[in-house]
């Protein structure tokens, strides 16, 4: 992630907090109760593309998929923006942790 990709999502949690009825920590759950909602698009679109649902066939893209995928992202970000100070912190000493978990640093 970069820099303005993190702007942006400064500016979208911005625009939620002056926009949205619900405040405090009533908007942080509502947040991260949001993913849930946007994964759950994502599923249907992968039962889309896959065909999975007899009933509806191909009713969608990879494409679809995709953009699903980044919708959970963009939701998640804007989630950990309203509850983090640092989200960009956060994110990349998690990323970090991950990944030195999965792939311990070459040893030579």
């Amino acid at each position: 992630m970069d820099k303005t990709q993190w702007e942006t999502i400064g500016r979208l949690v911005e625009w939620l907090d002056k926009e949205s009825p619900v405040t405090g920590e009533q908007a942080k759950t509502m947040r991260v109760l949001k993913i849930g909602e946007e994964f759950g698009e994502v599923a249907e679109a992968l039962h889309g593309a896959l065909g999975a649902n007899p009933r509806k066939g191909r009713s969608h893209t990879w494409t679809d998929v995709e953009k699903e995928l980044t919708d959970v992202i963009v939701t998640a970000m804007v989630a950990l923006a309203t509850i983090a100070p640092d989200p960009q912190r956060v994110f990349q000493e998690r990323l970090d942790a991950l990944a030195d978990r999965v792939m311990p640093e070459p040893q030579g």
